[in-house]
């Protein structure tokens, strides 16, 4: 939980600039360091665009008390070391307001390690990782954690009789506190994990993962794993006669990644979490917001949810700068994300203040592939 005395000269930071006489307009600039390309590429070029898309359309609208905003990206290539230099390397360079769009438990855990975030009183906002802690000050996530994800899914399953479960999961340090966590919810489900298998932290060497689940067969796997991962790791399995279990996966598996590398067969059935709502359809004002901003664009990369996720979090940033008047900051920055307290975007709520525990929204929606790739519901 973040202190409220960390917060506090901060906020006074905030509240000075607000009350601040009539300053120059300024560009925001807004940086992130993702993997661009390599396995991972997909998704972080997907939240970069979905950034830049609702930027775009602010600063058509006159940007935010004058200001403009921009978006500078940086590849990472998935590569802690690298999400490291390269933020010192775009912190000196592009001096941002404020960070987004960051990816993958290691990364985050090496730049918070660096102090490079405190040093700078930089703030990042929406970033995916798989630690189940509620992240330090100055980090703030944009959508439920994966507590809340992982509740869903078992009692899911529990509610249609599947009680026998497997657990696959990135060897990474924290995996000991998912496995205690998936232990919990299994017995508050009357259910129980009956194989646990790894694969190496940063790769996709799935082998021996694969085989430790076909020698003893749960009813339902849960894949905690990267997109490239889960995607060798299907593969691999459905190939074997005894390959039937349901697979579920948490929100940071990508969709349309997925159905570039498996057949139709292979996608089937699988089930995905998802922390917004649906992209492809409008259900709020925001989703059709997000689908009119889509429309005649030439993208990079397809729509998605990791896509909307970004333009969520490009609004969240928009509001943080509105709130700080004339005299945006990077202290600023930090306490006006704070202030964001169950704020309505138009249909999906964000609080981002000290009291919510790493839970930057509480959405969590439980998705069915065709065997085409796409979402059935």
């Amino acid at each position: 939980m973040k202190s409220m005395a960390f917060w506090r000269p901060l906020l006074a930071a905030a509240t000075m600039a607000v009350a601040a006489l009539p300053a120059a307009a300024v560009q925001v600039v807004v940086g992130q360091v993702a993997p661009m390309s390599g396995l991972e590429a997909r998704q972080g070029r997907a939240f970069g665009v979905g950034l830049k898309l609702s930027f775009d359309a602010i600063n058509k609208a006159g940007g935010v008390n004058g200001h403009t905003l921009s978006l500078v990206r940086k590849d990472d290539l998935g590569q802690p070391e690298q999400t490291v230099a390269l933020t010192k390397a775009l912190v000196a360079e592009n001096r941002p307001m404020v960070l987004a769009g960051y990816f993958g438990t290691r990364n985050i855990a090496a730049l918070v390690a660096s102090g490079t975030l405190e040093k700078e009183r930089l703030a990042l906002v929406g970033y995916r990782s798989s630690e189940l802690r509620a992240p330090p000050p100055l980090l703030f996530n944009m959508h439920a954690d994966l507590r809340e994800e992982l509740t869903k899914i078992t009692r899911h399953l529990a509610t249609i009789g599947i009680n026998r479960l497997g657990v696959f999961y990135e060897d990474v340090p924290a995996s000991g506190e998912l496995l205690k966590l998936m232990n919990d919810l299994a017995a508050a489900s009357s259910s129980r994990i009956v194989v646990r298998a790894s694969y190496p932290a940063g790769t996709t060497k799935v082998g021996d993962a694969a085989e430790a689940f076909l020698k003893e067969p749960p009813q339902a796997i849960v894949m905690l794993t990267s997109t490239g991962a889960a995607a060798a790791f299907i593969e691999r399995y459905r190939m074997a006669p005894k390959g039937t279990a349901q697979l579920v996966a948490h929100s940071g598996v990508d969709v349309e990644q997925l159905s570039q590398r498996l057949s139709e067969q292979h996608m089937q059935g699988i089930v995905i979490a998802q922390v917004t709502p649906s992209p492809f359809r409008i259900s709020s004002k925001l989703t059709r917001e997000f689908i009119e901003a889509t429309a005649g664009q030439t993208l990079e990369v397809p729509v998605s949810y990791s896509m909307f996720e970004g333009y969520i979090t490009g609004r969240v940033i928009a509001e943080a700068v509105r709130r700080q008047g004339r005299t945006p900051t990077r202290e600023g920055m930090a306490a006006a994300l704070a202030s964001l307290v169950n704020f309505d975007f138009g249909g999906y709520v964000v609080d981002l203040g000290p009291n919510a525990g790493g839970n930057g929204a509480r959405f969590v929606e439980l998705t069915i592939l065709s065997n085409a790739g796409k979402i059935r519901q």
